[in-house]
């Protein structure tokens, strides 16, 4: 039984974790992307009504000024991106509350990278590149495989995803011995599709290959644009291996007002859920009335890859020091 003070990490899996954060920085000299520092504590958060946080207190000489750990790089990244630094990575971490289990440590780290001028599909394209160079060697894996939402949640469910009826949705968790659903999303419908998703749709997705999962409906997205050729939809994508879910990504939002109004009913759904108040990034939205440029990006959890490429059961034995020990 290991001491309190011991590491919960073998030593081979701290080498592997030096060696996958060489090789990005490999991936991303080559093709001439900056690595780049953001603020871990900042004066705002993200307003995603699912995501807790923690917060901590700036003490000043005349008041008190509570801050927050970001539970991710991208409002600053996107601040950058304004201001003109071309393309951007970042390797860094994140903090998200409440978060524990088999795969959630509350610290945690993660990649983040935006692409100027690219679209979903090119960056899906470059996904696919570096997950093959970075999982080559210890991986044996079919090509990845890319999937539409809809598809795959039609095939798996008989249910369309785009079309709620309550009765249909109720019926499909009773018939699948899940009653709890029906208290839990109500009359819903993205709880019912985050329910339906996770427990049904997800644990499919990756067996033996990476899969990426695009065309999302379009009131689950808060920051990626509406697709032009079904309104519908927007452009997101999210990568699975072995039913787990390892990066989010987006061809990304450039309009101002409609992020502020995103922001605004995320903020409202929070608050009629009892979730804690946030502080929108107002700093964010200045920079995106200056201009962001057309690029798409995403985030990708490095210690569920490390998890995937090591065979490890629970995040901790990829984490130097978890939660638990730290």
């Amino acid at each position: 039984m290991q001491s309190a003070w011991q590491p919960t990490a073998s030593l081979d899996s701290l080498r592997l974790r030096a060696e996958v954060l060489r090789k990005i920085r490999q991936f991303f000299f080559e093709r001439d992307v900056l690595e780049v520092e953001t603020p871990i504590v900042g004066q705002s958060c993200g307003t995603d009504p699912h995501l807790d946080f923690f917060t901590t207190t700036y003490d000043l000489a005349t008041v008190d000024q509570t801050l927050f750990l970001q539970t991710s790089p991208e409002f600053a990244m996107k601040r950058l991106l304004c201001a003109g630094s071309g393309s951007i990575y970042q390797i860094c971490k994140a903090f998200r509350n409440g978060e524990a289990g088999r795969y959630h440590n509350p610290e945690f780290t993660m990649l983040e990278w935006y692409q100027l001028g690219y679209g979903l599909d090119d960056l899906m394209a470059e996904v696919a590149d570096l997950l093959d160079y970075l999982t080559a060697g210890y991986l044996n894996l079919q090509a990845t495989q890319r999937l539409n939402y809809q598809d795959v949640f039609f095939n798996i469910t008989g249910l369309n995803p785009f079309v709620f009826t309550i009765e249909q949705y109720e019926a499909f968790a009773l018939a699948n011995h899940q009653p709890e659903a029906l208290s839990l999303c109500g009359h819903d419908h993205n709880l019912w599709l985050d329910f339906i998703f996770s427990h049904h749709v997800q644990p499919t997705l990756g067996q033996s290959r990476f899969c990426l999962v695009y065309g999302y409906p379009a009131s689950q997205s808060s920051l990626a644009r509406i697709n032009t050729s079904n309104p519908n939809t927007v452009d997101r994508v999210e990568v699975f291996i072995e039913g787990v879910e390892l990066g989010n990504g987006y061809y990304e939002l450039q309009d101002p007002i409609e992020q502020s109004l995103r922001f605004d009913a995320e903020i409202n759904g929070r608050n009629v859920t009892g979730r804690p108040a946030v502080v929108k990034d107002a700093r964010l939205i200045s920079a995106l009335e200056f201009g962001l440029p057309e690029c798409a990006g995403i985030a990708i959890g490095l210690d569920r890859l490390l998890m995937i490429l090591t065979h490890s059961k629970h995040i901790e034995d990829v984490l130097s020091f978890s939660i638990t020990r730290a």
